[in-house]
């Protein structure tokens, strides 16, 4: 007797912060509800990010931008996120972090720029002659080689398609036969091909083989109606990011020296603004004609007050652009004063911290009674949001160690004792400052006396001060301790090792 284990074809994905939020919550009036989609709380936040959501809709916020500003732990990224889950797959939203813009590689308004242009989408409408249908014959043939030998070679494919008004057969080009089988083409499948240009997409299993088998990870698509060819419209949603990518690298030259190229390009390179307004010209163009439209995206910059002042004032100009998304900032300093329109976050209540944390247990499918609840509410409620949820994960496996199905007070308590939050990290490093080393702002000197134990701190030196550094260096009154760390910097003309030396004399 064989036995075979049949594994599930459902996509698996990691549980993340924000897995649970499906939208903003609000109801058709305009008005949050107290706990929806995954939100709790914040209801005024969430009634004017939906106010946002309805002017992105109808095209009327492109050139914007929005500040969420609130203390950590508020929410802020948990907004931004529920307002791409109301826009939908359909419009881009580009999440990047206000470090990002620090390389040292591109520009920092480069880097901005692509964001920029990722967050910018085109629909394209095209209307093409197609052949389409469920295939009910796939027949190669084959002829000799006319270079001779014993080999053969496939002179045509024919190829029946199948509708609901009726059916067809086609002889096609052995061309067309590497892509049907590209695109795994079998009988059964619905699939449509260009007349013009011959390209070939596979659409999924026809319905009618929905009940042959029980596990399977196909996509059924229903049996196509009318005449096998028919003129359709085609949609293709892309970003301007791609078309700039697609044109600063052009697929061409399939020899050695092409494909070297390609693996040792040393690093990133930046695509220059005269490609961009080539490509804004035929955008342009294309929406001129009706063939094109653009589809103004949403561009989430968190931890925006990372971003210095050149930054700012670059984004200041490409918000006046003609060709400009949405911007949605967010902040957890305040210090930051932005002259835009700025929505405000508020502390959760402890009530509201356990319905997070119950919504977060519930995603991760853990089993907490209601006194553990309240117990990690308290928590949440005394340090962060964000510590008490992650005390939920080493507390279910404490729970499990302990051979018990739900977790208690005691999990948390016994959990809550290991670990420190930033609040009470800080109050003990304020308390016993004087029991821990402090590092020197100064250079140490060669000549300096050591009394007790001190730290000196020598600037970056190169590797030839190092080694000779090392072999001179001695300590007669007792031992000492040398940590090093390597930092490489690899540039394309030169190569440089830098080496932090950190002695610490006893």
């Amino acid at each position: 007797m064989k036995i075979e284990e049949v594994k599930s074809t459902t996509k698996t994905q990691r549980i993340s912060a924000h897995s649970h939020i499906k939208g903003l919550g609000v109801n058709e009036d305009g008005y949050a509800k107290e706990n929806a989609d995954g939100l709790v709380g914040q209801q005024l936040a969430r009634e004017g990010a939906n106010i946002v959501v309805d002017l992105i809709k109808s095209k009327k916020m492109s050139g914007r931008a929005v500040l969420l500003a609130g203390p950590p732990g508020t929410g802020k990224t948990a907004i931004a996120l529920a307002v791409a889950q109301e826009l939908g797959s359909k419009v881009p939203f580009c999440p990047m972090v206000g470090s990002e813009v620090y390389s040292s590689e591109i520009k920092k308004t480069e880097v901005l720029m692509e964001n920029f242009r990722r967050a910018i989408g085109l629909r394209i409408k095209e209307t093409k002659e197609v052949y389409e249908g469920e295939v009910t014959e796939l027949t190669p043939h084959e002829t000799e080689n006319p270079m001779g030998g014993y080999g053969k070679t496939v002179s045509h494919v024919v190829i029946g398609l199948k509708t609901v008004k009726g059916t067809k057969q086609l002889k096609l080009d052995p061309s067309i036969y590497e892509s049907l089988q590209k695109e795994k083409v079998q009988p059964g499948d619905v699939i449509y091909i260009e007349s013009n240009s011959g390209a070939v997409k596979r659409q999924g299993r026809c319905d009618t083989y929905a009940t042959e088998f029980d596990l399977e990870a196909e996509e059924y698509v229903p049996l196509p109606k009318g005449d096998v060819h028919k003129k359709k419209e085609i949609v293709q949603d892309v970003t301007l990011h791609d078309l700039d990518v697609a044109n600063a690298r052009p697929q061409g030259g399939q020899d050695i020296m092409s494909m070297m190229g390609a693996l040792m390009k040393p690093k990133k390179t930046e695509i220059t603004d005269k490609l961009r307004k080539e490509i804004n010209k035929v955008v342009n163009k294309y929406i001129d004609q009706g063939i094109a439209e653009l589809v103004p995206g949403v561009l989430f910059i968190d931890e925006v007050h990372m971003l210095d002042i050149e930054c700012f004032t670059y984004l200041h100009k490409a918000l006046e652009t003609t060709i400009a998304p949405i911007v949605i900032f967010a902040t957890n300093r305040g210090n930051c004063i932005i002259r835009i329109t700025i929505i405000r976050t508020l502390p959760y209540s402890t009530d509201e911290i356990i319905q997070i944390l119950k919504l977060r247990a519930q995603m991760e499918g853990l089993n907490i009674n209601d006194g553990a609840f309240q117990l990690l509410g308290d928590i949440g409620a005394k340090t962060t949001l964000r510590y008490a949820v992650q005390l939920l994960t080493p507390s279910a496996l404490l729970a499990k160690i302990n051979g018990k199905d739900e977790i208690t007070e005691d999990d948390f308590s016994e959990i809550n004792e290991l670990f420190y939050d930033a609040k009470s990290s800080a109050k003990i490093l304020a308390e016993q400052s004087d029991k821990y080393m402090k590092l020197s702002s100064a250079p140490a000197k060669s000549n300096q006396s050591v009394q007790g134990r001190q730290l000196y701190v020598i600037q970056p030196i190169s590797i030839p001060s190092m080694t000779h550094l090392l072999a001179s260096s001695s300590c007669a009154t007792g031992s000492f301790c040398l940590c090093v760390y390597l930092v490489m910097y690899i540039e394309p003309a030169v190569s440089l090792a830098y080496l932090h030396i950190f002695i610490a004399f006893h």
